[in-house]
């Protein structure tokens, strides 16, 4: 099973802004890890907007 090429996209982009990760190594990570990663950086945004400083 594939990804869809927008969803992936997506991902990829969000980590990319946040992390300044590598394309080919957003790439690289397996959908679960990448989608982890997903969730982490919301996570953060999430608790740094609420003024947890997000750690």
């Amino acid at each position: 099973m594939t990804h869809p090429a927008d969803r992936l996209r997506a991902e990829v982009a969000y980590i990319a802004y946040h992390f300044h990760w590598a394309y080919a190594d957003l790439l690289a990570l397996p959908h679960g890890e990448r989608h982890a990663w997903v969730r982490e950086i919301a996570r953060i945004n999430t608790a740094s907007a609420a003024g947890d400083g997000g750690l």
